[in-house]
């Protein structure tokens, strides 16, 4: 395993992907990764459908190309639904001190980003996807409807040369320190 700063350095997000099935036990460690994170009162509130069925995963790309994106998604032969639980649980002192405040958000990007560093540390490429169908999405994966779908991963070896990091904002524009 490489050092923590090179790995976060250098995984981007991966495009093309090489005609290459992944292997389940590379898959698995992904989601375990995943499923090691950190959440709020430890309520684990992701679940994962994980799509390698070539059928599926061309009905599944369908869905996330709206507005002429993600064509991409057509090459990858993984496709990972991230969804949120309807009412993740939170211990009920914190409820009652704090009302219904809601951590999963931040506990679902915890849990994926421990996902795609993971995918990174395993020689796979990866990218995270914002835009589909959500509806016709949890009709095709039989998805529960109190669960929301938040993201998609598309999966896979990397076909393309690692693209250079685009730049970063400054150090002084993101963070200051009160002493």
């Amino acid at each position: 395993m490489t050092d923590f700063y090179q790995l976060a350095s250098e995984r981007h997000s991966c495009r093309t992907y090489e005609e290459k099935t992944v292997e389940k036990e590379k898959i698995l460690k992904c989601l375990e990764a995943a499923r090691m994170a950190p959440s709020g009162c430890n309520s684990q509130p992701w679940r994962f459908v994980v799509v390698t069925n070539p059928e599926t995963l061309q009905k599944l790309s369908k869905l996330t190309q709206l507005c002429g994106v993600n064509r991409f998604t057509e090459h990858a032969p993984v496709l990972i639904t991230v969804c949120e639980e309807e009412e993740p649980r939170l211990l009920p002192k914190i409820q009652e001190m704090f009302g219904s405040h809601v951590y999963a958000h931040g506990d679902l990007g915890i849990s994926t980003a421990d996902l795609t560093l993971e995918a990174a540390n395993q020689g796979l490429g990866c990218c995270i996807i914002g835009v589909y169908d959500e509806d016709k999405v949890k009709e095709l994966l039989d998805i529960p409807k109190g669960q929301k779908l938040r993201m998609m991963i598309a999966l896979g070896y990397p076909k393309e040369q690692k693209m250079p990091r685009k730049i970063r904002k400054p150090m002084e524009e993101i963070a200051r320190f009160v002493e």
